[in-house]
């Protein structure tokens, strides 16, 4: 169900001038788009069984980071690297703080969020569900990865915890052969080095970082109802969706922010940092991600075509 706000929202209203929106044949062509996503997850979620409850986090419904806005009626489960910062502001907009206060504020958009969103319990959230727009935003498995790698562990700020965790995979990954030729003088770990680090983070089945977790494994779309999926790449066309069938094109601009930091494009930066991966690493991380990469329908053969060769090659570039 699609209900349209009024225009009493107590909030900050763009001027008709500055509205952006889709024509009626292209929220047509939204609407397929939109369907057909909805139908390939349901398809692959019966496939894979991701659909029975279980109990392991790949079969019990999570909730933690869902944001639940009631006067809106709209839901988003947060995955963070997929255009997060954007919708974040967003939230935080339609929770009552103005977009002045957001953008100077130095407190974190999601801490400022928890205070006006609580944590919702199953119950609660398909409660609300029943008059709201429920969406999620995917994002290229691996390209998300590399984007939060590159943001929290290359550019992490000082004395943080993801430069502490950066130190710790240095102690001790660096430590091995067959990494060592592909470490340099970096005093951050080499995306080998992380990658490493996640393989074995995942094996050991401990707690995989909110930045690196699945999405699969952090919003269970096979176990709670979306109405939507948005996509980071055609985050430009989906987000005037959602936001006119939400009614919200007064309260919300379809701004992106946060675009990554070091300013490259993102195929030349795929291409840097997963060539310096084995086919048999890339493999190995590929088996965490497969559902985000099969329910959402992303390919991985791109990235095994940057793949460098195996062992062999390592023992060469180390004089072995």
């Amino acid at each position: 169900m699609y209900l349209l706000i009024n225009n009493e929202t107590g909030l900050s209203l763009i001027p008709d001038y500055a509205i952006q929106s889709l024509s009626a044949d292209e929220m047509q062509e939204m609407s397929v788009r939109m369907e057909a996503r909805l139908n390939r997850l349901k398809d692959k979620c019966s496939e894979f069984g991701l659909d029975v409850l279980g109990q392991d986090t790949w079969h019990t419904p999570n909730t933690w980071e869902f944001l639940v806005n009631k006067k809106y009626h709209i839901i988003w489960c947060n995955v963070f690297k997929a255009a997060s910062s954007s919708w974040m502001f967003n939230f935080n907009v339609l929770a009552g703080y103005t977009p002045n206060y957001l953008l100077k504020t130095k407190k974190i958009l999601l801490n400022l969020a928890r205070e006006r969103y609580p944590r919702v319990t199953l119950q609660e959230l398909r409660e609300a569900q029943n008059n709201s727009i429920t969406f999620i935003i995917a994002r290229n498995p691996f390209e998300r990865l590399l984007s939060a790698y590159r943001d929290k562990i290359v550019f992490a700020l000082p004395y943080s915890f993801h430069d502490k965790l950066g130190r710790s995979i240095v102690r001790n990954y660096r430590k091995k052969p067959k990494l060592i030729s592909r470490a340099g003088n970096t005093k951050y770990p080499t995306f080998p080095e992380f990658v490493h680090w996640l393989i074995d983070q995942v094996k050991r089945g401990n707690y995989i970082d909110m930045h690196f977790v699945s999405a699969t494994s952090f919003c269970t779309p096979c176990l709670i109802r979306f109405d939507m999926i948005l996509k980071f790449e055609s985050l430009a066309e989906d987000q005037l969706y959602l936001i006119e069938k939400t009614g919200l094109q007064r309260v919300i601009a379809p701004v992106w922010r946060n675009m990554g930091k070091g300013g490259r494009k993102t195929q030349e930066l795929q291409q840097q940092f997963y060539s310096q991966l084995t086919k048999q690493e890339m493999l190995e991380l590929y088996n965490y991600y497969q559902y985000d990469f099969d329910l959402f329908d992303y390919d991985i053969k791109e990235y095994l075509q940057y793949a460098r060769a195996d062992e062999v090659a390592d023992a060469v570039a180390s004089g072995v």
